[in-house]
């Protein structure tokens, strides 16, 4: 077993736990990205995303480049929500410009019943990865590992490709559910399995990515993405020698949601930036920590409009010293100017700081 330096700033981890916290912590998704000119260099060195993605000395490189720029409290793997059904032998490329496509998409009952959860093996990489970036980050911040939800998955599982109108796998969702409720019991069993493998190999938290949760309808959200990811939190490691690991779940586009996915079981659930925080926060109570919600167009303002919008957000979570971690709504653009996420984080450390003192 891998032994690592002991933790000096677990803000994240407390706050995800709603425990008092002298501060918000923060961090932000896809934080190790294109929006870095140190992660373009770097990519330019892998020659390929999923050569990136796939070498653990390049994908630490990324995952602290973030950490060292600026003073985040917690830094996320750097890999791709993709790589389970990857792993499933389904052929995933990356296109330059058109982003993720399957070879071997799932569109035949042959092709679901054929279906398999993958050898974890296959992944390893992604594992070794994860022990890397917590040697390597030595106690700094805490790691988040990460997981695209089991119907986010599917998405891509049916679809081939990312997609606007989801009409494939909705036309087998609902003409087929039997075929759909296969892959997603095969894709939560998978996604909890590779979780509590990050968990293993030095991960302190981890997070569920239900990406395309807000393209399905009422009552269908519930059946075919919710359950799924009530399933993976029932099976996840809430605990590693003796240490809480804490789950956060987070369903773009499911704000209005936010009661039913409070009671699934996780610690904490993700709102985008439709949602506001203190009616998010009166409906849950102190059920679940919230994470979010800074519209990640604001960085594209100027510093004083990036601070009055994040102080905004921070007051309307309310005076709590327990239970926000602050994010952006959804990931950060890659034309963000570096210089804007300086002014964000300072901004979120230090009107929470005031709001704690008053």
């Amino acid at each position: 077993m891998p032994q690592f330096a002991p933790l000096k700033n677990d803000t994240f981890l407390r706050a995800l736990l709603r425990q008092p916290t002298d501060y918000t912590p923060v961090w932000l998704m896809r934080q190790a990205g294109r929006y870095l000119p140190e992660y373009r260099a770097t990519r330019a060195k892998a020659g390929s995303f999923m050569g990136l993605a796939t070498n653990p000395d390049l994908a630490t490189e990324v995952t602290l480049q973030p950490i060292d720029r600026y003073p985040l409290d917690a830094a996320i793997l750097f890999s791709d929500i993709l790589t389970v059904p990857d792993a499933m032998g389904l052929g995933l490329r990356f296109v330059e410009g058109e982003g993720p496509k399957f070879d071997r998409p799932l569109r035949t009952e042959e092709d679901v019943l054929a279906l398999r959860a993958p050898d974890l093996a296959s992944l390893d990489y992604v594992f070794k990865a994860v022990t890397q970036i917590r040697t390597e980050l030595n106690g700094r911040v805490p790691l988040i590992g990460f997981s695209g939800s089991p119907w986010t998955l599917a998405c891509y599982m049916v679809e081939g490709e990312g997609s606007r109108e989801f009409h494939t796998i909705k036309k087998m969702l609902y003409s087929r559910p039997d075929l759909m409720h296969r892959i997603l019991e095969i894709n939560a069993q998978s996604v909890a399995d590779y979780l509590n493998a990050q968990i293993d190999a030095g991960a302190q938290a981890v997070m569920v990515f239900d990406s395309w949760g807000g393209a399905l309808a009422d009552g269908a959200f519930q059946e075919f993405s919710l359950n799924y990811m009530r399933k993976v939190v029932s099976l996840l490691k809430r605990e590693k020698d003796g240490v809480k690991i804490p789950a956060i779940v987070f369903t773009k586009g499911g704000g209005h949601w936010a009661e039913e996915i409070a009671a699934i079981g996780s610690d904490a659930i993700g709102l985008d930036w439709t949602a506001n925080l203190g009616k998010v926060r009166a409906l849950v109570g102190d059920k679940v920590a919230l994470q979010g919600n800074l519209d990640p167009a604001i960085l594209f303002a100027n510093p004083e409009q990036i601070r009055a919008e994040v102080v905004k957000t921070l007051d309307a979570f309310g005076p709590h010293n327990t239970g926000h971690v602050f994010n952006l709504g959804h990931g950060i653009s890659q034309f963000t100017p570096p210089e804007s996420v300086s002014a964000m984080v300072d901004a979120v450390h230090s009107h929470s700081r005031t709001l704690r003192k008053n």
